[in-house]
């Protein structure tokens, strides 16, 4: 049964107790009527952006894994700022278009898919034609949303995998974080083996100091957001940063080759150069570069017709990925807030969707993945936000941040490990939505997961259990349960394992 709700819609020019400017930007965003005030809204506002200032230093450690710069600074400066365009763009779209108090950025699970499935996966796909990839996601939501499709999309995915995704999505996020913190290592037969803390024989104190301050971090953001502290990831990554730093201060004490090594890497420079990386580059490359797929056409085996396979499905995988965040967090965040209309579903559901669907397609001009709207927004909405200013106040924060690369430059790769492997954690909740007890549902939901996890791909995981759904319905008599979408979806992935 839905939710009934009978919120007033914000959006509802009606007479505040606010006069002049302030007035305006009452009846404009409808402040007074949706029971709130400008306080409200400003301390919303501040505490999604410190609940949210984590994904630019999370994202831009991962996109500079590919970014092809001249230095780490330079790749670094150019994912910064082009992440932190995409979080501007998203939001101010949420306040002035949607005008609801809800955040956007890229997402940390896109960002992962497009890293380390498509780019690192040995696909031969460069950063530039994942933007090109990025461009059409963003394009075909615009189209799915404006037509109505994009809720049938949604539609055609079978429960269990509505619940699966987001739960192999989360053990792949905190797969990665473990091994950028060096907690999981490779270890040759068995591939993979938890890292040694054996002081008497093991690794040297400055390799095992990373993995125990990302491990120490994941418990203080669990023990932060027990205790409903506020920004809890970004407090945990500045905890670790700080932990981090003295603990290699005391290695270089002991004269520690690697502590010694990490403080001579550190450097400081202009904010501005950021800038200048950026153009170079990240801003319009999709333009210039994103079209020349000669990287994957020079590889064995493959053609244009296997390169427009892959296109179609990667843009499939970033379309699905991103409607179920979205979802997901539209209706968790919007319940919290009496944001929901009188059918259960959030005010003003396609003005949301279609805000995210532009943002997306200017970060592709800017550089950066799919922008989506994050389940960090709850965290304001729970703060009392009920209108589009609150997210004018997270757009306008996140302007300003843009321009201090250098000093999030400064967090180590152990510190945002922990955030990565603490989204892991929160995604896993759906996966008590899966009914284990139906062996067809279960068995669609764990190789939906599976896959994606010990496969190292998000797109492998959802085409294994689209196919899976299909199969298991075809040789237990419900075939008829099965539409016509999630046919078309299911062979679009089976040409993809058959031809690339």
């Amino acid at each position: 049964m839905k939710e009934q709700n009978n919120a007033p819609d914000p959006a509802q020019n009606t007479t505040g107790k606010y006069k002049g400017f302030l007035g305006k930007l009452d009846g404009y965003f409808g402040i007074t009527a949706s029971g709130s005030d400008f306080k409200r809204e400003i301390i919303a506002g501040l505490t999604t952006f410190m609940a949210m200032l984590y994904i630019l230093l999370v994202n831009s450690e991962l996109f500079s894994l590919v970014i092809p710069a001249a230095s780490p600074e330079a790749k670094y400066g150019a994912a910064y700022v082009a992440t932190a365009i995409g979080a501007v763009a998203g939001t101010m779209l949420m306040a002035l278009v949607a005008k609801m108090p809800l955040a956007q950025a890229s997402g940390i699970g896109i960002i992962v898919f497009i890293v380390h499935t498509l780019i690192l996966g040995g696909s031969g796909l460069s950063y530039a034609n994942c933007l090109v990839f990025t461009m059409i996601n963003g394009i075909i939501l615009i189209i799915l949303t404006v037509t109505g499709l994009r809720t049938k999309m949604f539609e055609a995915i079978p429960q269990s995998m509505r619940h699966a995704i987001p739960v192999g999505v989360g053990l792949f996020i905190a797969f990665i974080g473990m091994q950028n913190a060096g907690i999981i290592v490779d270890h040759g037969s068995t591939l993979v083996s938890f890292v040694s803390f054996n002081v008497l024989g093991g690794n040297s104190y400055g390799e095992m100091i990373g993995p125990l301050v990302a491990l120490l971090g994941v418990v203080a953001i669990a023990v932060m957001s027990k205790r409903k502290m506020r920004g809890a990831i970004l407090w945990g990554i500045l905890g670790c940063s700080a932990l981090y730093y003295a603990l290699a201060g005391l290695g270089c004490a002991w004269g520690d080759v690697n502590c010694l090594e990490f403080f001579k890497s550190i450097t400081f420079y202009n904010p501005f150069l950021a800038f200048k990386h950026w153009g170079a580059n990240s801003a319009g490359v999709i333009f210039y570069q994103g079209f020349d797929f000669s990287g994957y056409l020079n590889a064995e085996g493959n053609t244009g017709w296997t390169l427009a396979v892959l296109l179609i499905t990667s843009a499939l995988a970033l379309c699905m990925i991103d409607m179920f965040d979205t979802f997901g967090t539209l209706y968790g965040a919007c319940a919290k807030g009496g944001l929901l209309d009188e059918n259960g579903t959030p005010i003003r559901m396609e003005k949301i969707m279609l805000a995210g669907s532009i943002a997306t397609c200017v970060g592709a001009a800017a550089g950066t993945s799919t922008v989506t709207t994050l389940v960090e927004s709850s965290s304001g909405v729970a703060a009392g936000g009920k209108t589009g200013f609150a997210a004018l106040i997270t757009g306008g924060l996140f302007f300003v941040a843009m321009f201090l690369s250098p000093v999030a430059r400064l967090i180590p790769s152990c510190a945002t490990a922990a955030a990565l492997i603490w989204v892991g954690v929160l995604m896993l909740g759906s996966v008590t939505k899966i009914d284990w007890s139906d062996p067809a549902e279960a068995v669609v939901a764990f190789l939906t997961a599976i896959v994606m996890l010990l496969g190292y791909s998000i797109a492998k995981g959802i085409g294994t259990g689209i196919i899976a759904y299909i199969l298991v319905k075809l040789f237990t008599g419900q075939i008829k349960q099965v539409s016509l979408p999630t046919y078309i979806i299911g062979a679009l992935f089976l040409a993809t394992f058959l031809l690339t």
